[in-house]
């Protein structure tokens, strides 16, 4: 009696009534998502279920083409659809011969992910029972069109790098398009990439999540850190609001007057003033052609200037002369701050000067010889 009550003793309460099943072995996958067929529901549906989505006009050529792919596609499901052109829309509708309860919803996946230009052969795979999809909004987020274009290209990185990154560690396929981001992977990817893109929107770089991404992935390998905090291995970035500093702008004081400014002189007064007003249409036009003239005649000079400027020659040392050291002043420090247009521009003048001061004296020497 006393060891009965001895092992009645030992026995959890809340285990008293459960009985062993030697079915259960450790080899059996509990977390396996069985596929559903035909045979776990043999009856039809009672009532019909249908989804409906619009497409934008410049998917109509490629969902034309594909459509009879996507139709092949569902009905292996006992899934019908309709492609209507005319209002710009897909729809799809459970059939007598449906058996899955839960493939409309994958059937409507499928079409909101054909009309956020999906390719067909991508996603398709939504049909498939180990892959989810999300369609995330990025539209409304940012109000400034040039800061969310800005912001959205941040998500694809240079040459689409930075979006391979976060396909590679999420495990999900990521696709950029107008105002949403389509994602299909695993529920667990998903939830990442929601992450990521949302924070992308909120001015937070990306880069910081595929660090941290990377990081896990590489504990995820030591199963020694299975139970344990991941807090003191993961990168903690802290945010840095570093303001520019605005020149600060001296705003003078203009003295009080009572009286108005004067009132300024109009178009008409001018043309009475210059005499203009009273000339003829043609002598207007004629005026009007000369002042054209004589602006592309100046600057046809400055141009022809500026070219000339090209073929002067630099100024060279002369044989047996020696260069002095020139001595380190305010003036030469000015010099070197200055950017090489300037120092160019400089150079041409004086180039300039010095070509009009030998024409000059030629021109004397001329006169002499001829006197």
């Amino acid at each position: 009696m006393s060891e009965d009550k001895a092992g009645d003793v030992l026995v959890n309460k809340n285990k008293r009534f459960r009985k062993d099943k030697p079915w259960d072995t450790d080899d059996i996958d509990h977390w396996k998502i069985d596929k559903f067929t035909q045979e776990d529901n043999p009856h039809h549906f009672l009532e019909e279920s249908s989804f409906a989505t619009l497409f934008p006009k410049y998917r109509e050529k490629y969902l034309r083409e594909i459509w009879g792919h996507v139709t092949t596609a569902l009905e292996k499901h006992g899934v019908a659809c309709t492609l209507d052109l005319v209002e710009g829309s897909m729809s799809v509708r459970t059939t007598r011969k449906t058996f899955d309860p839960y493939i409309i919803l994958r059937a409507r996946d499928l079409i909101k992910l054909l009309s956020r230009s999906v390719p067909f052969v991508q996603a398709v795979k939504v049909l498939q029972d180990d892959m989810a999809c999300d369609v995330i909004k990025i539209g409304n987020i940012v109000r400034n069109k040039e800061r969310f274009v800005k912001r959205r290209q941040r998500i694809i990185g240079p040459n689409g790098n930075t979006l391979k990154a976060i396909e590679l560690l999420t495990g999900c396929y990521v696709l950029v398009q107008g105002n949403t981001v389509s994602a299909m992977g695993t529920y667990k990817g998903l939830k990442e990439v929601r992450r990521i893109v949302l924070d992308c929107m909120k001015n937070i770089h990306p880069i910081y999540h595929i660090k941290e991404l990377m990081i896990k992935r590489e504990l995820a390998k030591d199963p020694k850190l299975a139970n344990e905090s991941w807090d003191r291995f993961l990168p903690k970035f802290k945010k840095q609001n570093v303001k520019a500093k605005k020149p600060k702008e001296t705003i003078k004081k203009k003295t009080y007057t009572p009286f108005p400014p004067p009132q300024q002189p109009s178009k008409l007064d001018l043309q009475l003033e210059s005499g203009e007003y009273f000339l003829k249409p043609q002598e207007k036009k004629k005026n009007e052609l000369a002042k054209k003239m004589q602006a592309q005649a100046e600057h046809a000079v400055k141009r022809e200037q500026e070219r000339e400027k090209m073929f002067i020659a630099p100024e060279e040392p002369l044989p047996g002369q020696e260069t002095k050291k020139k001595k380190h002043s305010k003036h030469e420090d000015h010099d070197a701050n200055e950017s090489k247009a300037e120092k160019k521009a400089r150079k041409a003048e004086k180039q300039a000067r010095k070509a009009d001061k030998e024409r000059s004296k030629s021109k004397k020497r001329k006169h002499a010889d001829d006197d």
